[in-house]
C-alpha cells in the first residue's frame, strides 16, 4: 500500500528524448530527480549595417542556451534489487552511456563509415548527432543539441560500477533557423514558439489594467 498522501500532487519529472532519425525510437532519459535549478541564456541576432530605421531588426530567433545540473542516484534501485537486476549489475552505467550518446553519431553510420573506408570507397555517410528534445513541462518543449557534459562519478560499487553522479548539462536550442522544415525538430520548435506567444498575451492581459492610461500609444 502506497504511503503516499491521496492530495499530494502529481510532479511532471524532466526529461530528455532523443531519436536517431530515421530510427523512430526514442532514447529516453528520465530525470530521477528535476533540477532545482535551470539557467537559460538568450542572446539577440541583430543585423549588422543598415540605415536608420534599422536599429530594431532582427536577423532571426535569439540563440537560446540552457544548463542545468542532473543527480543520478542508484540508492532507491539497490534497495529491490530482485526487481532492478540492471542496476544491480551496472550501476549507472546504462543511464550515463544514454547521456553520453546525446552527442555521439549512430553507431551502425559510423561502423558502416569504417568498412567503405577500409574498402576504399570515396563515399562516406553522413554522421549526424541524435535529435534531442528537452522536456520541462507541457509549456516547454524544445528541440536541442548537447554543447557539453560534465560527469562527476561520486561513489562506486566493488566492481567499480558508478552509484552516484552528478551530471553538468550545457544545451543550445535548434531554432527554425537551424533545421529543415521536414525535420520532427523544426515543428517542435514552431509550436514551442507558439506557447511563448500565448503565455505573453496572458501576461498582457494580466499587466494592462495596472498602468491603464500611462501608455504612450
Amino acid at each position: 500500500m502506497s504511503a503516499q498522501s491521496p492530495i499530494s500532487p502529481q510532479i511532471l519529472k524532466g526529461a530528455l528524448v532523443a531519436y536517431q532519425l530515421p530510427d523512430l525510437l526514442p532514447t529516453l532519459i528520465v530525470f530521477q530527480y528535476n533540477p532545482e535549478q535551470v539557467t537559460r541564456s538568450l542572446s539577440g541576432r541583430t543585423t549588422s549595417g543598415g540605415g536608420r530605421g534599422d536599429a530594431l531588426r532582427t536577423d532571426g530567433p535569439p540563440q537560446e542556451s540552457i544548463s542545468l545540473s542532473v543527480e543520478i542516484d542508484a540508492t532507491d534501485q539497490l534497495e529491490q534489487p530482485q526487481q532492478n537486476g540492471v542496476t544491480v549489475d551496472n550501476g549507472l552505467h546504462p543511464v550515463l552511456a544514454a547521456l553520453e550518446g546525446l552527442m555521439y553519431p549512430s553507431y551502425p553510420v559510423v561502423v558502416a563509415n569504417q568498412v567503405m573506408a577500409l574498402a576504399g570507397s570515396a563515399m562516406i555517410l553522413g554522421e549526424p548527432a541524435p535529435l534531442a528534445m528537452l522536456i520541462w513541462g507541457a509549456r516547454r518543449i524544445v528541440p536541442v543539441r548537447v554543447e557539453s557534459l560534465s560527469i562527476t562519478e561520486e561513489a562506486f560499487d566493488t566492481q567499480l560500477n558508478p552509484m552516484r553522479a552528478k551530471v553538468e548539462l550545457s544545451l543550445q536550442v535548434m531554432t527554425y533557423r537551424d533545421l529543415d522544415v521536414t525535420n520532427p525538430g523544426y515543428w517542435v520548435y514552431m509550436a514551442s514558439f507558439t506557447q511563448k506567444e500565448v503565455m505573453s498575451a496572458l501576461n498582457l492581459v494580466d499587466s494592462a489594467s495596472k498602468i491603464e492610461g500611462m501608455l504612450p500609444l
